[in-house]
């Protein structure tokens, strides 16, 4: 028995879901995340919006920790990279 096939718009629902958990994101971009590849193997793009004051390198680094492991325990597709693209800082907190 052959095993059952993901397409990459559920693979890319499902990086999307990981890559707003990290503390940090404030919100994801465009078209979310993208899987480049197969629905056994290939890359993910996640386009975000960091919250105001939050360090890009650390919550990049969090999203593709976070987005690799999730898509692999999940799904048992293999991640090749995990690209972040920054496009927008959220606002600043509002005056007091």
């Amino acid at each position: 028995m052959e095993a059952p096939v993901i397409s990459t718009d559920v693979l890319a629902r499902y990086a999307s879901d990981a890559a707003q958990e990290v503390e940090g994101v404030s919100a994801l971009t465009r078209e979310a995340a993208e899987v480049i590849g197969s629905a056994e193997r290939g890359d993910v793009v996640v386009h975000l919006e960091l919250e105001w004051g939050a360090g890009a390198e650390d919550v990049a680094r969090l999203v593709q920790e976070r987005v690799a492991e999730y898509l692999e325990r999940m799904t048992k597709f293999e991640v090749g990279s995990v690209d972040v693209v920054v496009e927008r800082v959220g606002a600043p907190p509002a005056k007091q």
